[in-house]
């Protein structure tokens, strides 16, 4: 019985806390990160302010929040195996793009840009929370192709950030700044596969399933 009883409070827990950054998530948006009180987060998420302070004591510790679950994925544990590098960034490719098409994804950067004169530490939290932490996974898979001998990269830094700008300039950032702005399911596919092409022909030692035609 107590162990149901603690999975209980454990899920209830859970829940509590996605309506707290979901809330404060809207607030930050609506209002500003300045003007919005984590009394005002607890009456909009509809949780006690004891419940809310419980979880998150501080402003700053809610954004941390907010930062490592934009940026958290549900297989993020599995990294793809090495000795198929077009396989493995397939599956990297597929994964970032997915991760930057959520919404809260947009939200979190449009939060950051607006606030960043007044409160630069909420970049510094975004980008040491969230962007590095990625970056460096698909750094290590890179890294670990080079040393298995499946590819060649003299610069794993360069190598990735080549990646994942090729995705994040079609699929994140017009989203980020034109309205409305909506890509196809389809596009996004053809948008990994040809990052994905690109970064084997050049850094692959070998390169099977890509080539040079259309």
């Amino acid at each position: 019985m107590s162990r149901v009883v603690t999975t209980y409070h454990q899920r209830v827990a859970q829940e509590k806390r996605a309506l707290i950054v979901t809330a404060a998530t809207a607030l930050f948006l609506e209002l500003g990160y300045d003007r919005t009180s984590l009394a005002r987060i607890a009456e909009r998420s509809g949780v006690s302010r004891a419940t809310l302070f419980k979880q998150f004591p501080t402003k700053a510790a809610l954004f941390d929040a907010i930062v490592t679950e934009s940026w958290s994925t549900a297989d993020e544990e599995d990294p793809p195996p090495t000795g198929d590098v077009v396989a493995g960034l397939t599956t990297i490719g597929r994964r970032y793009a997915a991760l930057l098409s959520r919404p809260q994804m947009t939200d979190l950067f449009r939060i950051v840009i607006a606030e960043l004169p007044r409160f630069p530490e909420l970049a510094d939290a975004q980008f040491s929370h969230g962007k590095m932490p990625y970056f460096e996974s698909v750094r290590s898979y890179l890294q670990a192709e080079h040393e298995a001998g499946t590819a060649r990269v003299g610069d794993v830094d360069l190598a990735a950030t080549q990646f994942l700008g090729m995705i994040s300039n079609y699929v994140f950032w017009p989203a980020l700044l034109v309205p409305g702005w909506e890509v196809s399911a389809e596009r996004v596919a053809q948008v990994v596969d040809e990052a994905v092409r690109t970064t084997a022909a050049r850094y692959a030692a070998t390169r099977p399933g890509v080539s040079t035609d259309g």
